[in-house]
């Protein structure tokens, strides 16, 4: 070549050189390949672009795992993703060898792989012999660490005994993948089969419920502990000839049999069959060997999983009571749904529980902590609150009863726990099924949810105590209310509300709308709520959702269908009223808030704010009155209607003192008789109304739809 004359291109060169580029992008799929490529490929020499579809069509499908296996580790290393790649033709012979040579990398944002290299074919025994083994030792290495860092990967993520043996069947050794394998185990003086890959059911009936004293490879390995090799049928013949004409039919060349070995102990075998020769070189026995430790490994930990998760799921079933045939004219459905990772059962249950005098008690409770020891306090709580309740006590009596019973099992004299108290919140509810009459005390839990029967949703405020086994003595003040045809009653533990970084105030919101929403049975309700909070429930599944689990969960709902109405959707054809009922004691002062929380929860959607705050304070005004003036308790009913022109509040307190309230002028001074100078000013209508004993006042207000000019409600 002359000075004067021009360098040659690159691509003259590398064709001079029989040596072909490609270019592969895993985002789109395509492989773009020169002439000289095409042709290596066995493809019409021309440049083509094929899908990858179509190329790995033209790869041994081992050598096509090679390269997916290769590729990251390159890119990890930052080096070249060097393999030999059998070229098949379409009746899948080989009919060349090629050695790829490639620089990739990797687009983080794509999450892609970009490559780009080099064919060229070499003259080399096919991959499956010594020479060929000895030819491309470094490649092979290479290839083998990829695979090996894959299946360790696959192996650890993998949860159960079936999702082991799918990852076992799915992996492709470098160079000499087996078609097909079986997972021996040990039961006793038995070698029994955990799992196969690659053979009908029928074909390894023979193999099974063998006796470990058994002319078997499998049963040598497990009484020895050390591998068996087989290379050939002549080899399999002569050492096991009463095992030889069951293995005959299946037309394989060679096996491996592996012992499976778990913290010193065999507690299996694994066999590898081949339909090729493979002479188990030290290094293919190497790659065999980690695998059969790394399964090992990973079918002892998932079959401790699934032990621990049977443990735990039959303790939770022992624990949580089935609901039975139900309440007469009521409908319940409940749920417990456990935290996600560890211990599968905790603190938190549900209960319903017959009394003696016809009605029902339902029970909903949360013991601190998630751990065995909160499991158990929870099962001697359950057990305790049914015994009392069993023998007829009142509400209060039975919560008062349990939380001395709690405080004595954590605080007695020796117990090795007594450092570390524990405390459980609980409500529990008498439903009297004739007549819809509910009896609630709680300690230190969430209030009960109640949805109307127009489908509105309201917290309801109740009378609470201190949470269980805080205090021996503590009280806990019951709040009795009506459970009104075609409502439902929400009980729930703070897992429901909180979980997904919610506090009580967002969570509850989060609910509230599920509850609105919501069209279906109270089945289907109680699995919309756990839905809504962290998907399908995982109670019986494993894998990322149930990680996601931060609480227990429990709930229960209590329906009272509406008379005549034979469907299952209680929502169906809502009425335009809704309602509440709430009584104040006179020893009860303090139930005056919650009074004013539960106008505000029933009026949750009214459109003018000022109207609610108006509202509020005269009810805060009415029953304050009736507790000052009389010796007699406040019974307050609330209710809004549709009227022709919209909606209307009425709100009417009931008392059984004689005295009428009359209007009176206070003096500048006066802490006292305003009250009915603003039910005047703020009303649209009010009126006094005596009774056979007794009387109540009322006032009405029609729904404004004003707003103030920032856009808040008000």
């Amino acid at each position: 070549m002359r000075t004067s004359e021009p360098l040659p291109s690159v691509g003259d060169v590398l064709a001079a050189l029989a040596t072909g580029v490609w270019h592969w992008d895993t985002a789109t799929g395509l492989v773009t390949v020169d002439a000289e490529a095409a042709r290596l490929l066995g493809l019409p020499a021309e440049q083509t672009t094929l899908t990858e579809g179509q190329t790995r069509a033209r790869l041994h499908p081992e050598d096509w795992n090679e390269i997916t296996g290769v590729v990251p580790l390159a890119v990890d290393e930052g080096t070249l993703a060097e393999v030999r790649i059998r070229i098949m033709d379409e009746r899948g012979q080989v009919v060349r060898i090629v050695r790829s040579r490639s620089k990739p990398s990797f687009h983080p944002e794509r999450r892609a792989y970009r490559l780009i290299g080099t064919l060229q074919e070499v003259t080399e025994p096919v991959p499956g012999t010594a020479a060929a083994r000895s030819a491309v030792t470094g490649d092979w290495r290479r290839s083998r660490e990829a695979f090996l860092l894959d299946a360790g990967r696959a192996l650890a993520e993998a949860r159960s005994t079936a999702e082991v043996l799918r990852v076992a069947g799915g992996l492709s050794m470098p160079g000499f993948s087996p078609d097909g394998f079986v997972v021996f185990g040990v039961e006793g003086d038995w070698l029994t089969i955990i799992g196969h890959h690659g053979h009908q059911p029928g074909d390894i009936r023979p193999f099974s419920d063998m006796p470990l004293a058994a002319d078997c490879p499998a049963a040598e390995v497990v009484r020895t502990g050390r591998a068996v090799y087989l290379s050939s049928p002549q080899q399999y013949e002569s050492s096991y000839p009463a095992t030889w004409p069951h293995v005959r039919p299946f037309g394989r060349h060679s096996w491996a049999f592996l012992p499976l070995t778990a913290a010193g102990r065999t507690m299996g075998a694994w066999m590898a069959a081949f339909t090729y020769h493979v002479a188990f070189t030290p290094d293919e026995r190497a790659v065999l060997t980690t695998v059969a430790r790394m399964l090992a490994q990973a079918l002892s930990r998932a079959g401790a999983e699934e032990t621990e998760r049977e443990l735990t799921e039959g303790l939770q079933r022992s624990m949580l009571p089935s609901l039975g045939p139900g309440i007469p004219g009521m409908r319940v459905a409940a749920r417990y749904i456990p935290t996600g990772g560890g211990l599968q059962v905790g603190g938190d249950w549900y209960d319903m529980i017959p009394l003696p005098s016809g009605r029902f008690a339902l029970v909903v409770g949360d013991v601190q902590g998630h751990d065995v020891r909160a499991a158990g306090l929870m099962g001697q709580l359950r057990i305790a609150l049914r015994a009392y309740a069993s023998e007829g006590h009142r509400p209060d009596a039975v919560l008062s009863r349990a939380s001395r019973f709690l405080h004595g099992i954590t605080h007695e004299s020796g117990d090795e726990h007594q450092s570390d108290p524990r405390f459980a919140t609980c409500v529990y509810v008498e439903a009297d099924p004739a007549t819809g009459m509910l009896e609630c005390a709680r300690a230190g839990h969430p209030d009960p949810a109640i949805r109307m029967a127009d489908g509105t949703v309201m917290m309801r405020p109740t009378a609470g105590g201190l949470p269980l086994g805080v205090d021996p003595d503590a009280d806990y003040p019951t709040t009795r209310f009506a459970l009104e045809p075609g409502e439902t009653m929400l009980l729930c533990t703070d897992g429901l509300i909180e979980t997904g970084g919610h506090d009580m105030a967002s969570g509850w919101q989060r609910l509230r709308a599920v509850l609105e929403g919501h069209d279906g049975d109270e089945e289907k309700l109680a699995d919309a709520l756990v839905q809504a909070v962290h998907g399908p429930s995982s109670h019986h599944t494993t894998g990322p959702l149930a990680d996601r689990r931060e609480d227990d969960i429990a709930l229960m709902l209590l329906c009272r269908p509406r008379e005549g109405c034979g469907c299952s959707d209680t929502m169906t054809e809502r009425p335009t009223v809704r309602r509440t009922l709430l009584s104040v004691a006179q020893d009860e002062p303090e139930r005056i808030a919650e009074a004013r929380q539960h106008l505000r929860e029933l009026l949750h959607d009214w459109a003018c704010a000022e109207q609610i705050d108006s509202a509020v304070l005269l009810v805060s005004e009415m029953v304050t009155n009736v507790l000052v003036h009389t010796d007699t308790d406040a019974l307050l009913l609330a209710e809004v209607a549709e009227g022709t022109s919209g909606r209307r509040l009425r709100v009417e307190v009931t008392d059984a003192g004689d005295d009428l309230p009359h209007t009176r002028r206070p003096g500048e001074l006066a802490s006292s008789g305003r009250g009915l100078i603003l039910i005047g000013l703020l009303a649209d209508a009010w009126g006094v109304v005596p009774r056979g004993r007794g009387k109540s006042i009322w006032f009405e207000l029609d729904e404004s739809d004003d707003r103030d000019p920032t856009g808040a409600e008000g």
